[in-house]
């Protein structure tokens, strides 16, 4: 493949184009500077930041904010001062260009000119991502004729001009500069380089320039590359991370039933988990000392996103789900003019094409930068979209609530999470188990629509179909009518049979367990007359620590019996005792402790043939219902459970379970 680089020289200069705050220019400056070999280095920032510039960029990869006042001429004292803030993050080309002169002892120059009154300039610039394919010779040619033409502000005229200046100051006693410039100035300065110039007007000194450390909350939502991207670039600057010799750290905190009793706190921290899968991404999206392909990352970040979902749920993600993503992407990018999609069209195809649990974890994986700490040596802040840019958009997971003003735009709720390692264990101090009622409502209205659904099954299955005589009885059979139309010409009529008895339990079955994946079985009984008695096997309660004192299970199998208070513990009653499965267990259960002549059995597969004698014998039927034929995200809905470490927790669980 040609070098994706391209430099524009005139006179000892060798001036990159770039683009601010992307991660394919900041590559892009890291070859320049050892081809070029420069013994100067020349930045498109005022002299004026300098002394806390060079401290930001020495805090690298940390990502510091340099903050100071401007006035505006036009409103000297009418207007308040407008406060500017600058980003210094690894994936930023003028970051780079200052980082790499630090690094090899090469003199740093910064050649803007400062100035208090500068507008806001919109651009509407190609993607970025057509350097990895096009190189940037083609792509700054293409940037030049399509705004040829276009007349430059006078304040932009006056900095190209100043830094013009500058670099004829430098070319003096220097033989290689390399000026690391925008786009839309690299062409004006190098036709002003050749003109005699002037010391350009502007400040020449600050006084109120600030420097502070982003806060870590900050980074997914005001850096210029989201923070995986960024990460990804820093660990591959001096060549790729070493691989980890021990599997990948998993989210989920497996502790055995002693140490969560007595408040044990081996849990590993989020942010180590994180950091294993960036490192594992940045080894896959190029090889050493290629530039980082973005497509790539967005490929290892949806996998790895996909395992942190699996390992919290228990759902995988489909192919298909995949396939509808990466083509969302792709759509919702070329409708906004680009080749590839932003974080939001990344987090918002992943909320439509999977779900809301599936973004979160996209989310807290995109905006996860791990070396940004609170605890830094300078002042910390925090920053929103709104204080660098004048429009935003926001995006929200569940809950879905309108906000307080009654405007239905979408925001962002995070999760509770630890604050530090073993945090949620301590609420493990009592030995009683509980559910969480909410969830207790939603399967029970489960229950009872299963209970319909298998009556009126029933009632189709017994049901019959006859030519009309002298009742329309329960409605016209349209097919049977329209089959029978060219040789018969007669109406058909169907009648339904009305079944006697009604369901009494119900089974529903998601994993038979085959390979023993649900080791925790368990029976209790109805707190209330409104509540079914229950038995079911569940995954390990201890291997999904969601907060203090609260699990999260996946049931592989569940069983319902109405009225409650009547069923004893299922797993240990001897009358049980050797069946083969899990499944066929709660089975035989719900068939004796039907009160009723009718069980619905919800399953991938129907029962043995085995269980219809056994409940023929016993004067009940058993109503097969395919698990394919009912709703997947009912059925993801009530697949999930929370087992609460005392009644107490039930108070705080609302803002834990998710």
């Amino acid at each position: 493949m040609p070098s994706r680089l391209h430099l524009e020289t005139f006179g000892p200069v060798h001036a990159l184009p770039i683009l601010h705050y992307r991660m394919e220019f900041a590559h892009l400056v890291r070859q320049a500077v050892q081809e070029v070999r420069p013994d100067c280095i020349a930045i498109e920032l005022p002299s004026t930041l300098e002394e806390r510039f060079i401290q930001a960029v020495r805090r690298l990869p940390q990502v510091s904010v340099i903050s100071y006042d401007t006035i505006p001429r036009s409103a000297s004292n009418a207007a308040p001062n407008r406060t500017i803030h600058l980003l210094v993050e690894p994936a930023d080309p003028l970051a780079e260009a200052a980082r790499c002169a630090l690094e090899q002892a090469i003199p740093l120059h910064l050649v803007d000119v400062d100035l208090d009154d500068y507008p806001a300039v919109k651009e509407f610039l190609p993607d970025s991502y057509a350097i990895q394919r096009i190189g940037l010779a083609d792509y700054f040619r293409e940037y030049c004729r399509a705004t040829e033409g276009a007349a430059p502000c006078r304040e932009d005229l006056r900095r190209e001009q100043g830094m013009a200046f500058r670099l004829q100051q430098l070319a003096q006693c220097h033989e290689r500069i390399l000026f690391v410039g925008g786009m839309a100035h690299v062409g004006r300065i190098k036709e002003f380089y050749g003109q005699p110039r002037s010391e350009p007007l502007g400040r020449v000194r600050r006084n109120d320039v600030r420097i502070f450390n982003l806060h870590p909350d900050s980074c997914g939502e005001v850096m210029g590359e989201f923070p995986f991207a960024s990460a990804i670039y820093e660990m591959r600057r001096n060549g790729l991370p070493p691989e980890r010799k021990e599997a990948a750290p998993s989210l989920r905190r497996h502790f055995n039933a002693l140490e969560l009793i007595a408040g044990g706190k081996q849990a590993i921290p989020e942010q180590e988990v994180m950091r294993a899968a960036m490192e594992s991404s940045a080894r896959k999206v190029g090889a050493s000392g290629e530039m980082p392909d973005r497509q790539r990352i967005h490929l290892r970040l949806f996998e790895q996103a996909a395992r942190h979902y699996r390992q919290e749920t228990g759902e995988p993600i489909h192919y298909w789900q995949k396939r509808a993503f990466f083509r969302f992407c792709r759509n919702y990018a070329a409708l906004s003019g680009q080749l590839l999609p932003d974080l939001f069209q990344l987090l918002a195809a992943a909320r439509g094409c999977v779900d809301d649990n599936f973004a979160y974890a996209f989310w807290r994986l995109a905006e996860c930068y791990p070396w940004q700490r609170e605890d830094a040596e300078i002042p910390l802040l925090r920053l929103r979209v709104e204080d660098l840019w004048d429009q935003s958009r926001t995006i929200r997971f569940r809950p879905r609530k309108r906000s307080d003003k009654g405007r239905s735009g979408l925001r962002f709720l995070k999760r509770k999470r630890e604050q530090r390692p073993g945090e949620w264990l301590e609420g493990f101090n009592d030995g009683s188990i509980c559910s969480w009622p909410p969830e207790d409502i939603i399967i029970e209205n489960y229950g009872k629509l299963l209970r319909r659904t298998g009556i009126r099954q029933l009632s189709e299955e017994q049901s019959r179909v006859e030519p009309l005589s002298t009742s329309l009885l329960d409605g016209i059979d349209l097919r049977e009518t329209i089959r029978n139309q060219p040789h018969d010409g007669r109406i058909y009529v169907w009648e339904r049979m009305r079944i006697k008895g009604g369901v009494g339990s119900v089974v529903v079955i998601f994993d038979e367990d085959r390979r023993n994946r649900y080791p925790f079985a368990m029976t209790w009984l109805g707190e209330h007359e409104q509540e079914s008695d229950m038995a079911f096997y569940a995954t390990e309660p201890s291997d999904n620590v969601s907060g203090p004192g609260i699990c999260r299970c996946e049931y592989g199998g569940l069983l319902l019996s109405y009225p409650p208070r009547r069923m004893r513990d299922v797993w240990q009653d001897p009358s049980y005792r050797g069946w083969g499965t899990k499944a066929e267990i709660l089975l035989m259960a719900a068939l004796d402790y039907s009160p009723d002549p009718h069980v619905v059995y919800a399953a991938a597969r129907p029962p043995r043939s085995i269980f219809k004698r056994i409940a023929a014998g016993m004067g009940k039927k058993i109503v097969y219902i395919p698990l394919g034929s009912l709703s997947p995200p009912a059925l993801k809905r009530i697949r999930v459970m929370h087992l609460l470490f005392g009644h107490d927790k039930r108070e705080i669980a609302k803002d834990y379970i998710w």
